[in-house]
């Protein structure tokens, strides 16, 4: 059974809740089926399955979209692309996030993890900004402390002569 049929069937007996009607849930399970969803689609992350976390983040968007957990989703998402080297995509989702979760937790994370999608798609001078944004929205954050290393990184490859 493919990853991807696995995480649907997954959904179904995790929540009882079908695919064809994620609605009929009552709020408080529904919650708990997001929840349940999203820890299994970790898994998928951590067993480094990126093809079904790709998917599995996807369906739990579909079918939770409006969840306390969406930021998070859309955050994984990026990671899934960015790991699978589809950078431009993964871009576009931590976008998403930056864009339309200014309250979100995965801010720093998704700010440092633009600068490094555009740093591997060679645009060096959009990585050095999202850096420079996270060193100054988020000092104290452990992605600050990144940011300042690649900014040093950055640097030294400018101060070294060309040949």
């Amino acid at each position: 059974m493919t990853s991807v049929r696995w995480m649907m069937l997954t959904v179904v007996l995790a929540t009882g809740v079908s695919i064809d009607d994620p609605l009929q849930a009552a709020p408080a399970q529904t919650q708990d089926a997001s929840r349940r969803l999203y820890d299994r689609v970790m898994e998928e992350f951590r067993r480094k399955d990126y093809e079904a976390a790709l998917a599995g983040f996807r369906l739990f968007l579909e079918l939770h979209g409006q969840s306390a957990l969406a930021a998070n989703a859309h955050f994984w998402i990026g990671e899934c692309q960015f790991r699978l080297g589809r950078y431009k995509d993964a871009l576009a989702s931590f976008y998403n996030v930056v864009s339309y979760y200014p309250l979100s937790a995965k801010l720093p994370s998704a700010t440092w993890r633009i600068g490094l999608a555009h740093a591997k798609l060679g645009d060096h001078e959009k990585a050095r900004l999202m850096y420079e944004r996270v060193v100054n929205d988020y000092p104290d954050s452990a992605e600050a402390e990144l940011a300042r290393k690649a900014l040093e990184t950055l640097a030294a490859k400018d101060e070294s002569p060309r040949e």
